[in-house]
């Protein structure tokens, strides 16, 4: 039933067939469309679609993170003759080989906040996002200024096949662990610089927000001795009441720092459990920016512009003792 309500709405977008006359229709396709980090990337489409008198945002992909259903919503936009196409790519190798038909028809396709594997990067002219390496990087920094002698780790992650989760986890990893020229998403940590990954992690969560918590439940009460909780997406975070009914019998631990909870993002919800104790660092990224930003290089790009590539959003590190000023304006 939501695939053919997502065909219908397909169906009903009467693309254009001469942009020049009636404006373009640029798709920005996100990873699902129950995600608050995406919704803030369509805020920042529908602000480009208002100050760009051609352009019109829409803003489509699949209810929930299901990945060959947004491949289908890929697929169904290429077969109608969108104009272009920004996709967050959920699983990167499908995606790949799926864009390949739009390159074939002559439609401008770009990636944001997830790439394509880098063996495809010609199905698309730029990524827009965050570079996700550096994610990593900037949570396992925390963990490591919280902890200077490591200790036992869980790392919890959204799709297996996502490109910008593999990166965040070959981040954390190389970091922790003083490795270098690894790939994505780097082996699990072994005992390097005395960070040790505990068993059954990563944690994979679909970026299915009920799942990352009973993740997160379940593994602070099996490891009792757990030293820090990593994860590389805001899933672990959305539903304000669940995470904060999970985390509070640790309060204690976390007050002392005999535990963290260190996590990706940095929407409302998640700042207010950094000020409340409830984790002790988040890394945020700019989706409002990509979704907004997207639109604009949409335009070049089907006006035969060259663009930059990779462009990249900028990070938001954010601790408790800077919380009330982290985030940039």
């Amino acid at each position: 039933m939501k695939k053919l309500t997502t065909l219908a709405m397909i169906a009903t977008l009467a693309l254009p067939g001469i942009a020049a006359a009636e404006g373009y229709k640029f798709a920005l396709v996100p990873k699902a469309m129950n995600n608050p980090f995406f919704d803030l990337a369509r805020d920042g489409c529908y602000k480009a679609q208002a100050e760009l008198a051609d352009v019109e945002c829409v803003y489509i992909g699949p209810g929930e993170h299901t990945e060959l259903e947004q491949i289908q919503i890929v697929q169904d936009l290429i077969s109608q003759g969108i104009d272009g196409i920004a996709v967050a790519p959920s699983n990167a190798p499908a995606m790949g080989k799926a864009l390949k038909a739009a390159v074939a028809a002559g439609i401008p396709v770009m990636t944001w906040d997830s790439d394509v594997l880098p063996q495809d990067a010609e199905v698309r002219s730029t990524y827009v996002g965050t570079k996700n390496y550096d994610i990593g990087v900037n949570l396992a920094k925390i963990a490591q200024k919280l902890h200077p002698g490591g200790g036992k780790i869980c790392l919890q992650t959204g799709g297996a096949a996502a490109a910008n989760h593999n990166e965040r986890l070959q981040g954390i990893r190389d970091t922790l662990g003083g490795r270098s020229g690894t790939t994505p998403p780097s082996d699990p940590l072994a005992g390097e610089n005395g960070w040790t990954e505990v068993s059954g992690c990563p944690l994979i969560t679909d970026d299915d927000g009920n799942k990352a918590v009973q993740g997160l439940t379940d593994i602070l009460a099996k490891e009792g001795d757990l030293t820090a909780f990593i994860s590389t997406g805001a899933f672990t975070q959305w539903y304000d009441n669940a995470y904060r009914q999970a985390v509070e019998p640790y309060k204690g631990k976390l007050d002392s720092g005999e535990m963290s909870i260190i996590v990706a993002d940095t929407l409302p919800m998640q700042m207010s459990q950094l000020s409340d104790g409830l984790s002790k660092g988040q890394v945020g990224q700019r989706p409002f920016e990509m979704g907004y930003r997207a639109m604009f290089i949409m335009k070049d790009l089907a006006e035969g512009k060259s663009v930059d590539d990779p462009i990249y959003t900028g990070l938001d590190v954010c601790t408790a003792e800077n919380a009330s000023n982290c985030l940039a304006q």
